[in-house]
């Protein structure tokens, strides 16, 4: 589970330098965020560190302040951007599945009726 903050139309999270989660964004900017039925899929890259970032570490106090206290000023922290390329939501009308899309980069949205086989 990850801490994340929206600030304008980009999500952001901190993790520490030294985890495997940390070599895995370096090696691979393509990322998707999950939550319940709602995929995010982005472009992430890495800006520094969380106590260098003013507009997060007021945010990420806000709303988690138990791990901003723990760990947004340790030295291994980084801050991590993404911008959303697109998001899936699953939807149900009158119990049939639907799987919504906002494509982001092509300005696209699209509403499919899942057709399991």
């Amino acid at each position: 589970m990850m801490s994340i903050i929206k600030i304008k139309n980009k999500f952001y999270f901190q993790t520490d330098s030294t985890f495997r989660k940390y070599d895995q964004l370096i090696q691979n900017q393509w990322v998707a965020l999950c939550i319940d039925n709602i995929q995010i899929e982005g472009v992430c890259k890495e800006i520094g560190k969380p106590s260098s970032h003013d507009e997060f570490m007021h945010k990420f106090k806000e709303h988690f302040e138990n791990s901003y206290h723990a760990y947004s000023h340790l030295e291994n922290e980084r801050l991590f951007e993404v911008t959303p390329t697109r998001i899936e939501c699953w939807i149900y009308d009158n119990g049939d599945p639907y799987m919504e899309v906002f494509d982001i980069e092509h300005c696209e949205y699209g509403l499919h009726k899942y057709q399991g086989k």
